[in-house]
């Protein structure tokens, strides 16, 4: 591992010119540009707002601002999402690259989280600005829990998508399984609902809370919202877990890519 990092630590010049290359094919052709990673998640916050904060009544515990909830959690979704599903086509999407420059390898599906994370950051504002108009608590927390829940979301995202990127090159319905599957992860997490839901839930079996508080997204959205909603800050048991289940998979994602990193370039 220490390997891995030492070797896309000496090569970030060419890291930064791969994402910025990125950002620049993304919104050549677009009027709005870099604007859209601020409207597509503010247009999704919207519409769940009006779903499940105005039609079914969604209340948050301690009586705080259902929209800033939203806000919180869809931000740090948008940047999940679109590194993870672009992600899976980084080593196939760029195969002149890949097999052709003398690189770490990891630089391309890292150059993909490292790009929506450069869009995530261009929201930022809009998450400040929404905590002054929703009343939005600061305290140690947003200090704190923010911070901490971009460096576990950035680490749980490199381990997927260095598994991901190579896994597809060697089974190409893996990128269309993704899709679906990140749907079902969408709500699988408390990003446009309390956590106290789940735990309240009547419906819910034992083991299947349990299932759902072993996923570290759980615990790294509770984080995003605890930086607004002190309330919201994970247990030690919940924070214990997104901490040693983003290292697994980031272990899991280093591993299986030097694995497969022969093969890959064999069938790329």
């Amino acid at each position: 591992m220490g390997h891995s990092v030492a070797a896309v630590w000496d090569n970030r010049t060419v890291l930064r010119v791969l994402v910025h290359r990125d950002l620049t094919l993304k919104y050549q052709q677009s009027i709005l540009g870099y604007l859209w990673s601020l409207i597509e998640p503010l247009s999704m916050a919207v519409i769940y707002w009006f779903i499940f904060g105005l039609l079914f009544d969604t209340q948050l515990v301690d009586g705080g601002s259902y929209p800033m909830f939203i806000i919180s959690g869809i931000f740090a979704w948008a940047w999940f999402n679109s590194a993870i599903n672009e992600s899976t086509t980084a080593l196939t999407a760029q195969s002149r690259l890949v097999t052709t420059i003398n690189l770490p390898r990891q630089v391309f599906p890292i150059g993909k989280v490292l790009g929506r994370f450069a869009e995530f950051l261009a929201g930022v504002p809009i998450l400040l600005g929404a905590a002054y108009l929703f009343n939005g608590e600061v305290t140690w927390r947003t200090f704190v829990g923010l911070p901490l829940a971009v460096a576990l979301q950035f680490l749980l995202l490199i381990g997927i998508s260095l598994l991901l990127s190579s896994v597809t090159v060697m089974l190409r319905d893996v990128e269309r399984f993704v899709r679906l599957f990140v749907r079902v992860l969408f709500y699988a997490a408390p990003i446009i609902y309390p956590l106290d839901k789940v735990y309240e839930s009547e419906a819910l079996p034992g083991w299947a809370k349990r299932l759902y508080l072993a996923d570290p997204m759980v615990g790294i959205f509770q984080l995003y919202h605890s930086a607004w909603f002190p309330h919201e800050w994970p247990s030690t048991a919940l924070l214990t877990t997104a901490v040693v289940g983003t290292l697994a998979v980031l272990a899991l994602g280093i591993w299986v890519f030097r694995q497969l990193e022969p093969a890959v370039l064999k069938e790329l």
